[in-house]
This record gives C-alpha cells, structure tokens and sequence, in this order.
C-alpha cells in the first residue's frame, strides 16, 4: 500500500522530517533484580538482555473488571517444556487470549514464549507469576502489566506496544524465523558458507539501535545534573556484497525490471526510475539501506531499520505506527535467484521499498 494510506498526513507534511528531539525526562531507577526477587517471593525476573524492564506498578483495576496482561518468559526447546507451562496454566485457570514464540536472542535451543490473559487482580498477576517460576524449564518472567502515563488512555486494557520510536529497539531483534538459523527446506541449508555469510549478516542487525543515549549536563552550572539525552545516532549498517551476492541480485533485478512495466501499479513504475537515479539501483549494485532510507525519509518521511528476519506480524506493525520499514540485508541462495521462502533484500528493496516514496 502507499505510504498516504497508511499516515494520512495533509499534503503539507509530505516530506518533514520526525520532530526535533528533546531530551527525555528522568526516569526513576528500577529496584534491584535481587529486590524483586524478594518481594515476589523469587520469582525469576527479566535480564537486560530481554530489552524490557519489569514493571513495578501493580496491575490494580479498582472496579474489579478483568484486564489484559502480558507475560514473557523462556523455555528451553526440548519436548514436554511448554506442555508443562499449558499445564500449569490450565490448572490455574488461566484463558489465553494469545500465545507466540519466537527463537530467544543470543540463548541457542531456547525459545521466548508470549502469553495474553484477562487478569482479574493484582493478587491473581502475582500468583501466576510465582507459578511459573516455580517450574524448572521457565525463565526470565517478564510481566508486561498495566500503566496510565498518557492521559485518557488505560494501558490495563491493552497488551504492551511502542509509545515511542526508540521502544522499536525492544523487539527488533526478536524475529519468528530464519535470520541466521533456516529451515531444511531452504536452498541455503546445506550450504556452510552461506550460512556463515547469513550470520554475519545478522548479527550486524542484532546490534543495531534505533537511538542510542548519551548522559548530559542539565541545569544552572552551580548545581548541575546528569540526564540522559537521545539522539538519533546509528548509521544504518553499510553491508560489502560479495560478487556473488551482487550477481544474484543482477538476476532478481533484470527479471523484475522486465515485468514491471506491463505487472507494476503507476506509482510503482513512477518511483522506480527515482531510485534508479538517487539509490544506486542497478543490475551490478546492491543498494545501502542507508541511501535508500534518506530519500525514502526526504520523500515522505518514512525510514527504514535493519532487521535479523521475519518478524511477527504484531511487530511489523507496530513500527509502521512510527513510518518505519523493518528490512532485510542478506539476500537469497544463488542456486534459486528467482525463488525464495522468506524476505530478503530483493524483496525489501525491489517490492516494498518503492511504495513507501509515494507520498
């Protein structure tokens, strides 16, 4: 779809860049994961390495009407573990309104698990919580619960999301499938050296971060006061194409050139041609995310972020609400350059990408 279906912004708009950043304000220091612990009788809580923090408001709801909640935990991929946590949920009378995995980041052979329910308590949160971590095959419990900071909405009644465009760095390392790791059915499976590209590749993605923070000097030079500012800082990682990545791409983009004229939608074939002129679009090169982010962003003020793989689709649409296009840097197995079974940059760069510059 065109990026106006999707924004909706006035004609006068088209092309702003986000707001001027301001620094954030303070944020109070978390308890200690030992303090936590403590108070909720050892439950296991979530490392830094999640990306989310636990929360330590309780989830009240005064009237006593059920509110959505969210846990994140992770289990180990071995049969029976999440048997024994559905087990253990069905015995607690816990109804699911969601469930989903996903591969954890950086802990091979472990799976992070993602469950909505209709708490009716604070008391019935903390219960279920210490359940699970009761169990030997749970770890890192995360409690996504509720909070009221923007006036007029009640975050008890829905499950976590983005309110801010750094929040994307919370789950774009958390993709569903392939990335570095492919299925026995891929092209590439059996290829060590592909494999080997596609992780390096990935990893270059992994540390990606939509916003980085740096500590600043606040308030009147006699009492000055550390705060941490955001800026938008990381370049969009440039990837050095190997001649036999460029050649696949040469394939995919003759192919597809040939068709659009006759198979591509008029805004489609009006942008193409731009891309070609500003982003290095052609059959020898591959283009860098971050020529093709820039006048995407001058064009309509979308952008775009690396991603490791294919992400849920709850996240992929949470950062569209911010104009943001999580892309794929590694591209397909060179034995089947005109089939893939998942995203790749052919895919990002050749279909979806020329949308986003119509405004």
């Amino acid at each position: 779809m065109s990026a106006t279906a999707v924004a909706g912004l006035p004609k006068a708009m088209w092309g702003t860049a986000l707001p001027q950043l301001r620094p954030r304000r303070v944020r109070p220091a978390w308890p200690s994961a030992a303090a936590i612990r403590q108070l909720s009788g050892g439950a296991r809580v979530a490392s830094a390495a999640t990306g989310f923090a636990p929360s330590n408001r309780p989830a009240v709801d005064a009237s006593g009407t059920p509110f959505n909640t969210t846990f994140q935990f992770s289990i180990p991929d071995k049969v029976g573990a999440l048997d024994e946590v559905l087990g253990l949920l069905r015995r607690q009378g816990v109804s699911l309104t969601r469930i989903e995995s996903r591969p954890a980041r950086g802990r091979r052979g472990h799976y992070d698990i993602y469950i909505d329910f209709a708490a009716g308590s604070a008391v019935e949160v903390g219960r279920l919580r210490n359940a699970l971590a009761g169990l030997a095959s749970v770890d890192e419990i995360n409690v996504v619960a509720g909070d009221s900071d923007v006036a007029g909405l009640d975050y008890r009644h829905v499950p976590w999301f983005p309110r801010k465009i750094a929040d994307l760095d919370k789950f774009g390392d958390k993709v569903l499938s392939y990335g570095e790791e492919l299925d026995a059915d891929h092209p590439g499976f059996k290829d060590p050296k592909y494999r080997e590209r596609r992780a390096e590749i990935t990893a270059i993605a992994r540390s990606y971060r939509q916003y980085v923070e740096h500590p600043v000097l606040i308030g009147p030079l006699t009492q000055p006061a550390l705060c941490n500012a955001m800026y938008s800082g990381m370049q969009l990682p440039y990837i050095k194409y190997t001649d036999e990545e460029i050649k696949t791409w040469g394939v995919v983009f003759d192919k597809v050139s040939a068709l659009y004229p006759t198979h591509a939608c008029k805004e489609h074939r009006y942008i193409f041609p731009l891309l070609v002129s500003n982003c290095g679009y052609r059959r020898d090169n591959i283009p860098q995310l971050e020529d093709v982010s820039r006048f995407i962003k001058d064009c309509t003020g979308w952008t775009i972020r690396p991603v490791m793989g294919l992400l849920s689709s709850r996240d992929f649409l949470n950062g569209l609400a911010f104009r943001v296009f999580h892309s794929t840097q590694y591209i397909r197995h060179h034995s089947v350059p005109l089939y893939t079974p998942e995203p790749d940059v052919c895919h990002e760069l050749l279909g979806h990408v020329p949308l986003y510059a119509d405004p």
